[in-house]
């Protein structure tokens, strides 16, 4: 998952922290389910998922963070210039992959592709059906989407702003957001109660739909348009380090119990999405108040982590998958300790790599082309 990774000087050590707990999640995830189909990291593994959620909840706040934060400067903000960050931060690691897939057999083994369009045009996951090549790909598709809607949202909404629409209207806006989404979510639910197959029904039309997974994003918008369009009660907010994390880990506790009990019942579908939007919001401002122990403790290793998070993510599936292949021939099972530590040590030296060959390069290619759009000020003449 992109993550919104800089590679800059001025890192939140915090944002850091959840930003490597997010990939770590779904690398253990992604290993009981196309590795070891047993339940290898017990609830964490089962529960992994939910790092997808962190990363809409952090890609939420830090890109609507940028947004309203160069809605309110003196230069203001260029909806050309963001799509050309983006594009830039995701589309080379992104095609690098692709590229993988499509033309060495072995890396997407005997899961079919799906037409090249659908992941060029980032519409892979409308209607996904599971067990296709790349299908991890869904939630980048879904961030697409949203780095494509969001900022002219927000322009159209700077303009009635100034025209005296009150403020309000946004917080109604990012509500109806969260209630549209339950809502579909309750009637695709119950339209599907007839399907044959419930599982293959729910995550085609339901887990991988852009329409019925937006709460975490629309909480990570709230929480930047808090802090831009609030900055008193952002204050006051972040004064409480202690109490947000405290309350962030249990929501985000009680979230994974309600799933675990039952992550395709009625209720969980249409509630718990938000509340673990909820949740993982509030960990995020833990990770940002001052005194909080996401804010205070720096765990060794997830500074790399976070920023080689973008690589890994996309290349972590196939790369777990053929190194236990190749450790099966030589005896050893997909539990055994030796092949769990060699395909968790291959999906970080392949994302190292991917960040290293690919990201690196062009992230450099963007820095210079902001710098060629803002050249220093000339020096004041004495």
């Amino acid at each position: 998952m992109d993550g919104v990774n800089t590679g800059g000087t001025s890192r939140i050590h915090g944002l850091d922290t959840l930003r490597a707990l997010a990939v770590s999640l779904v690398v253990l995830h992604h290993y009981t389910l196309f590795v070891s189909d047993a339940p290898t990291f017990g609830w964490v593994g089962t529960m992994g998922w939910a790092g997808v959620d962190l990363f809409f909840a952090l890609s939420g706040y830090l890109i609507g963070n940028q947004i309203f934060a160069a809605l309110r400067s003196a230069r203001g903000f260029g909806l050309g210039r963001f799509y050309m960050r983006r594009l830039l931060r995701t589309l080379p690691n992104f095609w690098g992959v692709l590229a993988l897939y499509a033309l060495w057999p072995a890396w997407r083994g005997a899961t079919p592709m799906l037409p090249l369009w659908h992941y060029l045009t980032f519409t892979q996951n409308i209607h996904l059906q599971p067990g296709t090549a790349f299908s991890h790909a869904w939630s980048l598709c879904i961030e697409e989407q949203f780095y494509m809607l969001l900022p002219a949202v927000a322009v159209a909404g700077a303009a009635l702003g100034r025209r005296g629409v009150r403020l309000r209207w946004a917080w109604c806006a990012l509500l109806l957001g969260v209630v549209g989404g339950m809502v579909a979510r309750a009637t695709i639910w119950h339209d599907g109660q007839q399907a044959s197959n419930w599982l293959w029904y729910y995550y085609r039309y339901i887990y991988y739909s852009s329409w019925c997974r937006c709460d975490e994003l629309l909480a990570g918008v709230a929480l930047a348009l808090l802090k831009n369009r609030a900055p008193g009660a952002w204050r006051r907010v972040l004064a409480h380090g202690n109490a947000l994390f405290a309350a962030g880990v249990a929501v985000v506790g009680a979230a994974s119990a309600w799933f675990l009990d039952d992550h395709y019942g009625l209720a969980q579908t249409v509630a718990g999405y938000p509340l673990l939007g909820l949740g993982w919001s509030l960990l995020i401002l833990a990770a940002l108040a001052p005194g909080s122990p996401l804010q205070r403790v720096r765990v060794p290793g997830a500074a790399s982590l976070a920023l080689w998070s973008y690589a890994i993510y996309l290349t972590h599936k196939s790369v777990s998958i053929l190194v236990a292949a190749r450790m099966a021939r030589a005896g050893y099972g997909a539990e055994d300790g030796a092949t769990i530590a060699a395909c968790l040590l291959a999906s970080l030296v392949a994302g190292w790599l991917l960040f290293v060959v690919v990201e690196t390069p062009f992230m450099r290619l963007r820095a210079r082309w902001e710098s060629a759009l803002s050249p220093a000020p000339a020096p004041a003449l004495r």
